[in-house]
């Protein structure tokens, strides 16, 4: 029997985050690995927890309580049905154990602060598809990323419209 693997999946409620969650979960989860759902939000967002977390984002939360409305107004983030059905079915269906946390920041340096600090196997994140003009002006985070991290990183891309 293998050993179960963390695996962080990037996720910011866009359409390759979402691409990137559910190709996760049809082809990398396996029976009780465990899902860390690494969400970063900008520096300059005001939320009640971001004061009490800020240095080392939130604690980990499980996946019962992130389903709760409540729990996305506090940190700010997106309450997203599509998401929690994706984690629900992989929870119940793979025995994976779904988990939440939230960082402050810039997403480049926190996605490789995740993967070090969390000891991720390996991350999933979407790609949102810049083109080369605005790759050079505002940077790719998956590029920076799939180069600093130390584990493996998958980077799922959109469809074409």
């Amino acid at each position: 029997m293998e050993k179960a693997r963390t695996v962080g999946i990037g996720m910011d409620y866009s359409s390759t985050s979402k691409a990137a969650l559910r190709w996760a979960a049809e082809n990398l989860i396996g029976e009780g690995d465990r899902i860390i759902l690494i969400q970063v939000q900008p520096p300059n967002a005001d939320h009640t927890r971001k004061q009490l977390f800020e240095g080392t984002g939130s604690p980990l939360v499980p996946l019962a309580e992130f389903r709760e409305i409540n729990f996305s107004k506090q940190y700010g983030l997106t309450y997203d049905p599509e998401v929690l059905d994706i984690l629900d079915t992989v929870s119940r269906t793979k025995g994976a154990e779904v988990v939440a946390k939230v960082y402050w920041g810039d997403p480049r340096e926190k996605l490789i602060d995740a993967v070090e600090d969390l000891k991720l196997d390996s991350l999933v994140m979407g790609s949102r598809g810049l083109g080369a003009i605005k790759r050079v002006l505002l940077g790719s985070v998956s590029n920076y990323v799939v180069t600093n991290a130390p584990c493996p990183v998958t980077v799922v891309k959109g469809s074409k419209p």
